[in-house]
């Protein structure tokens, strides 16, 4: 107990910073796997192959490498920012492409007569999709994108290995000064879960009063 006792700011920045990148790369990923699963169902073919490469790319890279590419390979063409900011975009484009597949799954539930039907009343594709599709997609993509969010959470552990503070690299200065190593990672274990089950709880009940009814 005295590890946290003793160094109960540490495991607070840590903890503070988890729930920046979890917030901050959450909202970047849900803006942009929306735009991309709206490309994904356009009718402009150019809009298609960019969103279907943008996915099949993402998906299939590891998210270290992409720390990696994003990181270091930015600033050789002199994008300079914090650490922070690079995470954020690293975090952010990779679990796009995961809710883009999540949204798309879920646009492909409503009857394509919606579709037809707000056509027919003269509205556009970005009208129909915007306005009729995605409101009733919504529904039934919650519990998809909670999971994928709560991956995101544990995924942020990579940020520390580029000197972003977040919890898992609090075990550094802790072994440094050290504390036992098991202990270390126990309270670090329950930060995590504080992150995690609290996201559970927040999607958990966006479930019950709006998903669908089963």
């Amino acid at each position: 107990m005295n590890v946290l006792t003793d160094n109960f700011s540490l495991y607070g920045k840590g903890l503070w910073g988890t729930v920046q990148l979890t917030l901050l790369a959450g909202a970047l990923a849900l803006a942009v796997g929306v735009l991309i699963a709206g490309f994904r169902v356009s009718p402009v073919k150019a809009l298609r192959v960019f969103g279907t490469a943008w996915v099949t790319v993402l998906r299939n890279t590891p998210l270290t490498l992409l720390f990696f590419a994003v990181l270091l390979g930015l600033p050789r063409f002199g994008v300079v920012l914090p650490f922070m900011v690079f995470a954020v975009l690293a975090l952010g484009a990779y679990t796009s492409a995961f809710i883009c597949e999540a949204v798309r799954a879920g646009i492909n539930t409503v009857p394509l007569g919606q579709g037809e039907a707000a056509r027919s009343l003269g509205m556009t594709f970005t009208q129909t999709l915007s306005l009729v599709v995605l409101p009733q997609a919504a529904r039934s993509v919650i519990p998809p994108i909670g999971s994928t969010l709560i991956a995101l959470a544990k995924n942020s552990a990579i940020a520390g290995s580029f000197s972003v503070t977040e919890l898992l690299g609090t075990y550094k200065p802790l072994n440094e000064r050290g504390y036992g190593i098991v202990w270390t990672f126990v309270w670090i274990a329950v930060g995590y879960l504080i992150v995690t089950l609290t996201l559970a709880g927040v999607f958990g009940l966006l479930e019950r009063k709006l998903g669908v009814a089963r």
